[in-house]
């Protein structure tokens, strides 16, 4: 009995202890990804560079949506990719 009880006290302390390292590592590696490797902001195309939608086109998407989602779905914004 005693030892078995030891056994687990052990195996219960180093799953702590690896679970402390992991979650310092990871908190490490992410400040310094922050620090040294910030993220690229990239620049939005103006307006007046995109191709305007056909109202045809556009309006057939609003019924389709609406379709689809029974009227409770509307279009916010339709892009061209």
């Amino acid at each position: 009995m005693g030892e078995s009880l030891f056994l687990m006290i052990v195996g219960m302390v180093t799953v702590f202890t690896v679970l402390c390292l992991v979650v310092l590592l990871g908190n490490i590696i992410i400040r310094f990804v922050n620090r040294f490797l910030p993220e690229e902001v990239a620049a939005k195309p103006s307006a007046s560079a995109a191709p305007a939608i056909d109202p045809k086109v556009y309006s057939a998407i609003c019924s389709a949506v609406s379709t689809v989602t029974g009227g409770k779905g509307s279009v916010v914004d339709v892009k061209k990719l």
